[in-house]
């Protein structure tokens, strides 16, 4: 079942980059007759130097072996990002076939983490897992997002919570740009843990729940660190803008930290001072 996950994912990714290239940019004429936008597999194939039968296999999920050669000169032929190119390598070479599942993990936040935490004042910071599971925060997020400590098991979890409760979606003006970001990065985790039901099992929920999910995850992006700025319309403290840092905590744990920093010569810092204050009393 595992195996067919990642194949099926594998077909899924090279046929959206395919459809997004255009032949012009690859040195190939547009043509007047395309039936598919995008690339044909057969124009893969030949700029990557394999034959279209075995271009197709790998393109419709099939268990054939491949080389890093090979996959290199898809990733160049697809014009795929650094990021991208690792999600291929990911996919087509199983290389976390043997990794922990959901259950078998129990993410523990450091006292040094806790530390960074609190010191991050005036910076709303989440800590999430590789299932993008929060484990940690601070309470500036708290003020500015949702009492995080009221939310109970998968409730928690920062990709369905974007997308099921009303006020974070009322909350970020650009709210399809921000959830794109937090896509982008589940979508690196999912590549190099496809093997973990779970992932497949809470992308079928999440797409039968949410039509929104399944379109723009469909969109196939993948960014381990997306440069996103976020403008928020909070109710008390109105118009506020962050920057949003994504950082990959060193170690065996697998954690993310997700650090709002206030927009420089914007008034939201002193805004969110007055919102922490009045919170505290």
């Amino acid at each position: 079942m595992n195996q067919n996950i990642r194949l099926d994912a594998l077909s899924d990714f090279l046929k959206t980059k395919r459809s997004k290239i255009r032949p012009e940019s690859v040195g190939l004429p547009a043509g007047s007759r395309r039936r598919t936008s995008g690339l044909r597999r057969e124009e893969v194939a030949q700029l990557t130097g394999v034959s279209t039968t075995w271009y197709t296999w790998l393109e419709q999920g099939r268990d054939i072996k491949v080389s890093t050669v090979v996959l290199d000169a898809i990733a160049s032929a697809l014009q795929l990002s650094n990021d991208e190119r690792k999600y291929l390598y990911d996919l087509a070479l199983d290389a976390h076939a043997n990794s922990p599942k959901k259950d078998e993990l129990q993410p523990k936040i450091s006292s040094s983490l806790e530390k960074i935490l609190k010191e991050l004042k005036h910076c709303p910071t989440v800590v999430t897992d590789r299932y993008c599971q929060i484990v940690s925060w601070n309470q500036a997020a708290t003020c500015v997002f949702l009492d995080f400590e009221q939310l109970q098991g998968e409730e928690r979890n920062l990709i369905r919570l974007v997308f099921a409760r009303k006020e974070l979606r009322s909350l970020a003006a650009n709210w399809e740009h921000f959830v794109k970001g937090f896509l982008a990065i589940f979508r690196v985790y999912y590549g190099q843990y496809v093997g973990d039901v779970w992932y497949k099992q809470f992308i079928e929920e999440m797409s039968d729940t949410y039509p929104e999910f399944q379109s723009l995850w469909l969109e196939s992006q993948v960014n381990t660190a997306p440069v996103v700025q976020i403008e928020i319309r909070h109710a008390k403290a109105g118009k506020m803008l962050f920057n949003l840092t994504s950082l990959q905590v060193q170690g065996d744990t697998d954690l993310r930290c997700s650090i709002y920093t206030p927009l420089e010569n914007s008034s939201t810092e002193e805004k969110l001072i007055r919102l922490m204050k009045k919170s505290a009393i």
